[in-house]
């Protein structure tokens, strides 16, 4: 029994990745492709991406959003554990980076399911709420700019459906966000801890996976 989270040494760690993490051979393939890329840090670990692999199933997920795709190992991540109609509305603006995970996709049968916008986040949501899609969609990841978290949790909340979830990657920011801030970046998640624990919309935890996962259950 223990009062607080255990610190995970390199054999704990591994111990962990070995007892809970199930690749598909894409999945590990385009995360070793990643791993020498200059900004590898941006990419999430196999755990997390387990971990949100379990949530989409708990809770009947279809349709989701990713917010920031990078080399799209979330996208693969998300449409691995949908439905055979399940889709991935993918937002990111670089085709640099997207364009590593394509391939892995196509291997993994699952690129259908992913709806890939290459534009500015906010606009591709925005538009879909014109559209009329507010309270349409089961699930979003939201692992981009951290400037704009905000306008895409708000974004992301609208189109999500009563009982919906909203997953927030990096809101412990390797733990700067507990230290007076100087930076926009660190400033930008204290500022969305503040209002989401506060935030009477949602259900919350702040769990210390990776760099830090919130969870937002839309009431």
């Amino acid at each position: 029994m223990s009062r607080r989270t255990l610190n995970l040494d390199d054999t704990l760690y591994d111990y962990v990745i070995n007892h809970s993490v199930r690749e598909h051979p894409a999945q590990a393939a385009l995360r070793e492709v990643t791993r020498t890329h200059s900004h590898a840090m941006m990419q999430i670990s196999p755990e997390q991406g387990q971990f949100m692999t379990l949530l989409i199933k708990l809770i009947g997920a279809r349709r989701t959003i990713d917010v920031g795709v990078f080399t799209g190992y979330s996208a693969l991540t998300v449409a691995l554990a949908l439905p055979d109609n399940g889709k991935v509305l993918a937002c990111d603006i670089s085709d640099d980076y997207t364009r590593i995970g394509k391939p892995y996709w196509e291997q993994a049968g699952v690129a259908e399911k992913i709806d890939l916008k290459l534009a500015p986040a906010a606009e591709t949501l925005s538009a879909r709420i014109a559209a009329g899609e507010a309270g349409q969609y089961d699930f979003a990841f939201i692992d981009a700019d951290k400037t704009g978290y905000d306008t895409y949790y708000e974004r992301c909340l609208t189109l999500l459906r009563p009982g919906g979830l909203i997953a927030i990657d990096n809101t412990l920011w390797s733990g700067k966000v507990a230290l007076p801030a100087d930076d926009a970046d660190t400033k930008a998640l204290q500022a969305l801890n503040d209002k989401l624990h506060a935030d009477e919309r949602v259900d919350l935890a702040l769990l210390p996976i990776g760099d830090g996962l919130t969870l937002a259950r839309k009431r």
